[in-house]
């Protein structure tokens, strides 16, 4: 298979976002505590410990670990879940499924909301070693949980690092309208996604970002919560900038409950939903929204 060759995804002239903004911004809340690995849910070892990737030579329990991620859910979830309320700001969950069939009370909240659940896998877990029926099952999987969770199906799909070359075409097999599994613009685009029959079907792919997110905290130990909130400004500011100046744009966001969700970083994130509730010309919204906007405004490639 050949790489396609890399050309800028550049928004036709005069688009603009709902309201006539030229700047969207995502704000992506992933949840994954609860379905990490484990050898009570019959893995063959732990998830290697966050913030110190620490991971025993054999299979055992790490209770340490587990009491980690349930503070995600436990005390990060409130925190943000506040912050979002009080700037008044829509958020994307992407969820792992059995993470949120295990909280059930944060699936109650998000849908009280009316912010939109993504899919994360069934489990916070690899696919990209599966055979093309058992991704295809890890994916309704995950789609059919988020479904009984939410009352309503995943629009979109997020995958743990890696996944196959059988995916995106899974997802349009499977019902899922968008894609965020691409780091490579500011801005949404169409692919092409070829089908079992030599068919090719348009699919949305909304670029994720991996600079801004808050990872940055376990990768970069020296980082300080205004070190991440000036380069989420920074990103913001930038963005505004060639949205007004060149076209338009959309910036993405990504956020932990258990590393943003800490009483020393939440700060971070209020502080950068405090500085883009000073620009009236911004259109907050959900990824489904984005990329529902974004087909509506640009028509797919021809066939």
């Amino acid at each position: 298979m050949n790489r396609p060759p890399a050309t800028p995804a550049v928004p036709p002239e005069g688009f603009t976002w709902p309201n006539g903004a030229k700047l969207a911004l995502s704000v992506v809340v992933n949840v994954e505590e609860g379905a990490e690995q484990n050898i009570l849910d019959g893995d063959k070892g732990p998830e290697p410990v966050d913030e110190l990737s620490a991971s025993p030579k054999r299979a055992m329990r790490v209770h340490g670990n587990e009491s980690n991620y349930q503070y995600g859910i436990r005390a990060g979830a409130p925190r943000v879940l506040r912050e979002l309320d009080r700037a008044g700001i829509k958020a994307t969950w992407t969820a792992a499924a059995l993470a949120l069939e295990r909280a059930p009370w944060l699936a109650e909240a998000i849908v009280a909301r009316g912010d939109e659940v993504c899919c994360h896998g069934w489990r916070w877990a690899h696919q990209f070693w599966m055979k093309e029926e058992a991704e295809r099952d890890y994916i309704r999987k995950g789609r059919d949980s988020l479904e009984r969770t939410t009352g309503k199906r995943p629009a979109g799909w997020l995958s743990r690092y890696l996944h196959t070359d059988d995916t995106r075409r899974l997802l349009v097999e499977e019902g899922f309208t968008y894609h965020m599994d691409d780091y490579s613009d500011d801005f949404p685009y169409w692919d092409l996604v070829e089908m079992s029959d030599g068919s090719k079907t348009p699919m949305v792919v909304l670029p994720y970002a991996i600079d801004s997110n808050d990872m940055k905290f376990w990768l970069a130990p020296s980082l300080t919560p205004q070190n991440w909130t000036d380069y989420a400004i920074d990103t913001f500011e930038q963005l505004h900038a060639e949205a007004n100046e060149i076209g338009a744009r959309y910036m993405s966001l990504g956020l932990h409950l258990r590393i943003i969700g800490r009483p020393g970083r939440i700060g971070a994130f209020k502080a950068f939903l405090d500085h883009v509730k000073t620009r009236p010309d911004v259109w907050i919204a959900s990824r489904e929204e984005i990329a529902a906007a974004f087909a509506a405004a640009v028509p797919p490639p021809s066939v």
